[in-house]
């Protein structure tokens, strides 16, 4: 019998043949820690008694989701992180480079990789065919101390992508969806691979959007195949010695098959206070807005800011509606100045926060007032998500997102484009 991608995946870096309900050692590629969940993992590495990182060149630290800093003790823990990668001789990526799955996007994730990072959007890299996926810090400790980890071999639900978009309809939308048909936990520690003809039409940074939020229906991990598209991508990135073709086998297992037409797909969003609350955006039409924000590692790349100035050129943002944008990565921010987005961004009121995670999850740059609604382009709406468990927060693509900072209100992207 054939193989998934993650049986694939595990087979090839744990060196035995990993088949689903397995538990394997594995060698991890990369394993890497943010400036939130970081701190608790150089102190576990150090209580454990591990001293050395057993491939610094494969460990990375990230300073992204405070940055810069709002509060002494998170500069403190900024602190903490330098060190640690000085003493490691790791490497780090510094206030202002950006979110850190974007930037293991650009630098890092090859196709079969393995990779571990303590947070749960590591799930992100798996666009690029490596079985990526969040591990507590703990975890993280051990897998960079030595090099490996263990892992049960995931069941897998095989997503058939069938058709196009039409009109206004993103990645995001399709996630949201799926995700609202799955439920919260509908696919716990289970793979999602996203396979099928219409992923001809589905380019990597589209496909990071999906991947990202797998994680949001319980997935251990989110896969997609290594093909022409990733090579193009990693082409892109002066990274084209990284490519190498990976497909699931033809008679491979699948615990579960879902159909999925995009074609039949409309805008949605997703309502307070979980993500599998998901709707049409038509069914929140109208409610007012006071906030929108436009990045994070699921909609900050170039391709979203795009969307989003196509639809705001030459408009104002309402004047009773903020709009914060933060691009993904200092990568993403050049290259949205050389092509004139952030220009027509601010000329459209837009606030340009610094790469990283920003207002996402609610440390500083955006967080909401007691009563407020903010529609983002990010993955979670859990209630205090943003800072205060007082406001709301709705969901959706950035296209949704730019035409509702226009009206003030939530828009079907439609109406406007």
């Amino acid at each position: 019998m054939g193989k998934t991608l993650a049986e694939k995946i595990l087979t090839a870096r744990a060196k035995t043949d990993a088949r689903a309900g397995d538990i394997v050692v594995a060698n991890v590629d990369l394993a890497f820690v943010q400036d939130t969940t970081g701190p608790l993992t150089v102190r576990q590495f150090k209580e454990s008694g591990f001293r050395k990182v057993a491939e610094p060149q494969n460990a990375v630290i990230f300073l992204d989701h405070a940055a810069p800093s709002p509060a002494r003790q998170l500069s403190n823990d900024h602190m903490l992180l330098r060190r640690f990668a000085h003493e490691t001789s790791c490497h780090i990526y510094e206030v202002g480079d950006g979110v850190c799955h974007q930037l293991v996007a650009e630098r890092f994730a090859r196709p079969g990789d393995i990779i571990v990072g303590s947070d749960s959007h590591t799930v992100t890299a798996g666009a690029l065919g490596a079985f990526a996926t969040g591990m507590g810090s703990s975890d993280v400790a051990v897998a960079l101390a030595l090099g490996k980890t263990w892992f049960r071999v995931p069941e897998t639900f095989f997503i058939n992508l069938k058709g196009v978009f039409s009109t206004g309809v993103y990645a995001k939308d399709l996630i949201l969806y799926l995700i609202g048909q799955l439920g919260a936990d509908g696919a716990t520690y289970k793979a999602l691979e996203f396979g099928g003809e219409a992923l001809a039409h589905i380019a990597v940074p589209e496909r990071l959007t999906i991947a990202n939020m797998a994680v949001e229906a319980g997935a251990k991990v989110g896969l997609f195949p290594s093909d022409e598209a990733t090579q193009e991508f990693l082409a892109a990135q002066n990274r084209s010695d990284s490519y190498r073709p990976l497909y699931p086998d033809a008679d491979a297992h699948y615990e579960r098959l879902i159909s999925l037409n995009m074609a039949e797909l409309e805008p949605m969003a997703s309502f307070p206070h979980t993500v599998d609350n998901a709707f049409p955006v038509s069914l929140a039409r109208g409610i007012k807005i006071q906030q929108v924000f436009i990045g994070t590692c699921t909609n900050g790349r170039l391709e979203d800011l795009a969307v989003a100035t196509s639809i705001l050129q030459g408009k104002k943002r309402s004047p009773d509606t903020r709009l914060l944008v933060a691009p993904a990565s200092r990568q993403v921010l050049t290259q949205a100045m050389d092509n004139g987005y952030i220009k027509t961004l601010i000329e459209a009121g837009a606030v340009i926060l610094p790469p990283g995670c920003a207002a996402c999850l609610g440390l500083h740059q955006g967080v909401l007032g007691d009563g407020e609604i903010c529609l983002s382009t990010a993955n979670r709406n859990f209630r205090g998500r943003m800072g205060n468990p007082e406001a709301m927060i709705y969901l959706a693509s950035p296209a949704t997102a730019a035409a509702s900072a226009i009206r003030g209100e939530i828009t079907d992207p439609r109406e406007i484009m």
